[in-house]
Order: structure tokens, then sequence, then C-alpha cells
């Protein structure tokens, strides 16, 4: 049994004990949208007992500059769960995303965003639209690595695992297994990207057949993201890479009505956090104007991960009957389809009045109708043969003409290792390169085992490597990157130059 289902069998027994949340009341119009969310979320039977911890634009302005003081970890990691309304990271300085930091140390992989329509009552084209983005939470390009590695090329390093891909697929599956949902998407770039995303694909194509009954398909991010916003209501669950789900979730709420409606769960194997979607507004903080609904939502899904979904379905319900009756907040009220304007307090109180009612115009809540527990297992690596073929040397240069650097390079060699190409910005421009491709001062310098007797990517040693990097710089080359260049089970596990 892996630690998340765990989790979830113990939370869901023994009500009459509250379970205890880390709350976060955020910054800007965070404390009115996290009252008005708790006393909600009381008043419908939630057993619940907030522990209420410091972060954000306070804590970052008091010197911390992780955002984040070491009693509110503390708090986290004996409650396993946080309840956070939205923050302010102050501009300049460097400050790193909070958000970021909580989701990649707490080991969060899984960013859950559901996309309900509401038409008539916050406009949007496609009043069929329910759909799920469960993004991958921890690496991609959302890993940080950034260098800057010669006057004009500034890298970012995209990272992606086989154990963050499984764990994501298979949430996505179990998810969708858990709620009923009948389709899983897979959206991703691997007609580029032919190693990285390739690796999700392979991973998602893996695990689709142990879920018959789930319908399965996977589409190039970018028709996939047109098509979403074209036809929402074909899509069920969509599940994707980080910097992918980043873009497509918030695609999605905006089609769908509004982001600001919208919540998002994180969900790791021991610890989960659930949050708005949107930012703090502190333009609008303290005018008692801002709109609950985002966090609510947010709330409504910590409601379900903790087995109670009794109380999940109520509020839902209730909140839905709310939007139909036409009392809504500012930034969704209009003209001629609402009934009265309300603030954050009034609001909540008019939700409060509806619970234990249903809505007649929207499909009731049903989470406590989900079936089973979502079970993602340990991650299990099989051990494959590992050999060194090669490796690509980054030189910083500053001439214009390929030929130059390469028939000086040419003339290196170190045992088995020789040129074999010449890149830049990922075009060969060496051998028979193109006059008209434009070369900046970053070029990446292909050496392979090779020699008479043997194929191009023959095995090495890396001492061989270690003899070529010093000739190379004994002859006055800048060298700013090395990529070792390594097979695994006899399969390639570099990609090739464009024109290779």
């Amino acid at each position: 049994m892996s630690t998340l289902e765990a989790n979830q069998q113990e939370r869901s027994k023994g009500l009459s004990k509250p379970v205890k949340i880390a709350v976060a009341n955020g910054d800007g119009i965070g404390p009115e949208i996290m009252d008005a969310t708790l006393k909600i979320l009381n008043a419908a039977g939630a057993n619940i007992e907030p522990d209420f911890i410091e972060l954000g634009e306070k804590v970052y302005l008091s010197g911390n500059t992780s955002g984040i003081e070491d009693s509110s970890w503390k708090a986290i990691n004996a409650n396993k769960i946080i309840f956070k309304a939205p923050i302010t990271t102050p501009q300049g300085k460097g400050y790193k995303s909070l958000n970021v930091t909580l989701r990649k140390s707490l080991g969060l992989f899984a960013n859950v965003r559901p996309v309900q329509a509401l038409t008539p009552y916050v406009p949007s084209h496609f009043p069929e639209m329910d759909v799920v983005v469960i993004r991958e939470n921890e690496e991609d390009l959302y890993a940080g690595i950034e260098h800057r590695q010669t006057q004009d090329v500034y890298q970012c390093l995209k990272l992606i695992t086989r154990p963050g891909c499984e764990r994501i697929v298979r949430y996505a599956f179990e998810y969708a297994k858990a709620f009923g949902r009948k389709k899983v998407t897979c959206m991703l770039k691997d007609n580029i990207m032919k190693i990285t995303d390739g690796l999700f694909h392979k991973v998602f194509d893996e695990i689709a057949p142990e879920y018959p009954e789930i319908e399965s398909e996977t589409q190039i991010i970018d028709i996939g993201s047109a098509r979403l916003a074209a036809q929402p209501e074909n899509y069920d669950v969509i599940v994707t890479a980080n910097l992918y789900g980043d873009i497509i979730s918030d695609i999605a709420a905006e089609i769908g009505g509004s982001v600001g409606m919208c919540g998002s769960a994180n969900i790791g194997k021991n610890v989960a956090m659930f949050e708005a979607i949107h930012g703090s507004a502190p333009d609008i903080a303290g005018q008692n104007i801002a709109n609950p609904s985002g966090l609510l939502n947010a709330g409504i899904s910590l409601m379900a991960h903790i087995g109670q979904t009794e109380v999940g379905d109520k509020v839902k319900n209730a909140w839905l009957r709310t939007l139909e009756e036409g009392y809504h907040t500012a930034d969704i009220y209009r003209e001629g389809v609402s009934k009265e304007k309300l603030g954050t307090k009034e609001f909540a109180e008019r939700v409060i009045s509806n619970l234990g009612k249903k809505p007649s115009h929207f499909n009731e809540s049903e989470l406590s109708k989900g079936k089973g527990q979502i079970n993602v297992p340990d991650y299990t690596r099989k051990e494959q043969d590992k050999e060194l073929v090669g490796i690509d040397v980054f030189i910083d240069w500053k001439g214009s003409d390929p030929d130059i650097i390469g028939n000086a390079l040419d003339k290196i060699e170190a045992y088995k290792l020789k040129l074999k190409m010449i890149t830049n910005r990922g075009v060969k421009v060496f051998p028979n390169g193109l006059e008209e491709t434009y070369c900046t001062d970053h070029w990446r310098c292909r050496f392979v085992g090779f020699n008479q007797d043997t194929p191009a990517y023959a095995s090495i040693e890396f001492d061989h490597v270690l003899a070529l990097l010093s000739k190379i710089a004994d002859a006055d080359f800048d060298i700013i990157k090395t990529e070792n260049l390594y097979n695994f089970d006899g399969q390639r596990g570099f990609s090739l130059g464009q024109g290779e």
C-alpha cells in the first residue's frame, strides 16, 4: 500500500477527532477570503481544526528570503495538510516563488485543477465544459536550473524523469477511476523533444492499458491547446508536464468563465496543499469585495481528500445554488443576470443559508460517490547497462565561420575520440553546413568514439574524455559546458543534431 493510500484511508476513519490543518491566511485579499471560506466549511460540518501558520510577504520582508518561518515548516510536517490563501512575493531582490518552494520541497507532484463552466451566471461559450487538468508539479523547466553560458546565449535545463512521469500519469488514471471520469488525454511535444517528452509519452503508453475502462489518447500540446480552447467539452482529464500544465490550466479556467472561480490541489505522497489559483489582488484588499469562490472550491477538494466528501458535496451544492439564485460578488455581477451584488462576507452568509439545498440548473456535486483510493506505487528502478560513447563539448567562440573552428577541432584526437559534427543553436554547421545558417557564439562540438575498426559511437573510457578536454583547452578554446553521451541497453540516450 502506498503512503498516499494509507493517509487517505486513515483520514477517512474516526471523524469524531478533528483533522488538524495548517492554514495560511496569505496576503492581499487572502485573510478575507480565508475567513469567509472557513466559516462556510465550519457551518457545513467540516470536522477540521485550523493550525494557523505565517508565510508570505511579511516573512519575506522580515529578512527571511524563503518566505516561510521554521515554525510553519514544523506545522506543515506535523499536520500533512496545508490550506493556503494567495500570497504576495515582493518584487525585486530575487525572491524565489514560495509556491514553487512548497511544491518541490514537500514532493507535491500532482497539481489538480478542475474547471466547470458556470453559464449563464458566469459567461462562457462552453456550457458543457467539465475538465480536470492534472499537471506534473516538480520538474520540467520549473527545476529552475539556468545558466548564462556566453555573451549571447542563456540556457534553461528541461529535466524529465521516469519516476516523475510514472507518478503523474498513474495519478491521472487513478483520479479518473476514483471519480468516474471516462477519458484521459496526454498532451506533450515529443515530435520535437523526442527524448524528454518522448519519455512522458512512452510512460503514458505503458500505463494506459492497465485501465481498459478508461479511454486514453495523446495529443501534441500546440494543437491540443487549440482544441481545448475550441471544444473543451471533448476533454475530461488532461495529464501533462509542468510548463504545459501551467499554461493550459489557465486556458481552461479562462474559457470556463473565470480564473478567479477555480481552486487547485497539490498532492504528494505525504503532504497535500489546497489553494486558489488566482493572486493576492492587493489593489482590492480590505474592501470586502473579493470573491472567495476559488479558495472555497479548493476547500471542497480538501474535504474530499480527508474523507469528508459529504461535507464537500454539501458546500458545493450550496455554492452552486447561490450562483443560480443570482447572488454574486462584484467580479461576476451582471445586470439582467444577477439578482444582487454581495460583498465577501455577505456572499459567504448566503452560501451558508443555502447549505442543505441542491442546485436546479447545475448537476449536483457527487464527490461522495467516488470509488476507492488513489494508489500511486513507489517507483522501482530497473537497472540498465550504461555505455559512454562520446561527449558534447560546448565552446564559447566569437568567430562566425564554422569551417575555421571545425577544421581546428578536427585535428584534435584523444584515443578513439574524434570530432563528428558541430552545431550552433542545434543546427549542424560543420561539416557541410549551409552558409545561410545564423551562428552565435555558442558551439556544440560532438566528439564520439570512432576509428577504423569501430563504427561511430563506439564505447570509450572517461579517461579518454579528460585527455580530449585537456587538448581542446591547450588549443585555447573556451570550454563552457560538457555533456557525456551514453547508450542505455544499447539504445541511444541523446538526440541527433538537426542535419546530423
